[in-house]
């Protein structure tokens, strides 16, 4: 059963092993067994200790493989403080066996070579995740880089800050001019009413706000955003951004953008196996068309719990 272009196939073996090994050595030890062979290979106490510290050394590594592995919340925003963790959990220590040690220096080097130039990209998407948005994983210097970041992009969401309305502006991008009048016009002043008479210098109206740039809404939405308590590790955080898109509407688009992205290539290798599910010889008659459907039924369609 083992696969060998997936390493927790292998983890997952021996540790059935180590859960039924108290069964396996006494159906070994039966005399039926001995009599039949007399050579029998089995592992000794040593590497049944050797065994039993691989499958707690990589514990945490299977773990966060199905945390990544997820489809039903982002998964992009997890990979940079994963892989903190886990580079931090893979560090020797004095306890450590000579095999033990081998192992952790291995995944140590093989994780600190990844995502060498993506990790900027990767800590915005962290940021943009109400579950990782304090970034402690982060130095002080290096989490106000990636909010100093964010804070950019959400400048140009919306690019247009010219005070130009709908009815000015031409779908390919020039502005309607209005035709010259055939006479100078002066527009009527309304009369004022006698409420206005009465009560105008009471009631005057408020001045309304100065006009602010895309800059100035972005950075203090970031300052806003960064105040608010991050939620639970078990939440959904598209359900968060969903609640919260008017609160913040720049950073809105962007959560958008980024937290889409899947973390890995597990969701797209999944239709793959279902696709092979579904056209099978008993079935070699469906049309593209119709493989497509029932693809899209079967990833996307929920039925509702009774």
């Amino acid at each position: 059963m083992d696969v060998t272009t997936r390493w927790n196939s292998s983890l997952e073996m021996l540790g059935r092993f180590l859960e039924q090994q108290p069964a396996i050595s006494a159906a070994l030890m039966s005399p039926d067994v001995r009599r039949r062979e007399s050579d029998l290979c089995t592992l000794t106490e040593t590497d049944i200790t050797t065994a039993e510290d691989v499958v707690r050394c990589l514990g945490p590594m299977k773990t966060a493989t199905l945390a990544i592995s997820e489809e039903e919340s982002p998964t992009m925003s997890m990979v940079a403080p994963l892989q903190v963790q886990l580079l931090n959990q893979m560090a020797c220590t004095a306890e450590d066996t000579a095999i033990i040690k081998e192992l952790k220096t291995a995944v140590h080097q093989n994780l600190s070579s990844r995502y060498e130039g993506l990790k900027e990209t990767l800590c915005v998407a962290s940021s943009l995740d109400p579950r990782f948005k304090t970034l402690p994983f982060l130095s002080d210097e290096a989490r106000e880089a990636v909010f100093l970041k964010l804070t950019s992009e959400a400048a140009h969401q919306n690019p247009s800050s010219d005070n130009t309305t709908p009815e000015q502006e031409d779908p390919h991008g020039s502005i309607d001019v209005a035709a010259p009048a055939l006479g100078p016009t002066q527009p009527k002043r309304p009369k004022d009413s006698a409420l206005m008479a009465l009560l105008g210098s009471a009631y005057t109206p408020a001045t309304p706000p100065e006009k602010r740039t895309t800059s100035e809404r972005a950075e203090e939405e970031v300052a806003t955003y960064r105040k608010v308590p991050a939620i639970s590790l078990s939440e959904n955080p598209l359900r968060w951004w969903q609640v919260h898109a008017e609160d913040f509407p720049l950073l809105s688009g962007l959560a958008k953008e980024y937290l889409c992205i899947p973390g890995t290539s597990v969701p797209s290798e999944r239709v793959f196996s279902t696709a092979g599910d579904i056209v099978s010889a008993q079935r070699s008659c469906l049309t593209p068309q119709h493989v497509d459907q029932l693809l899209f039924l079967h990833k996307n369609y929920k039925i509702p719990e009774v």
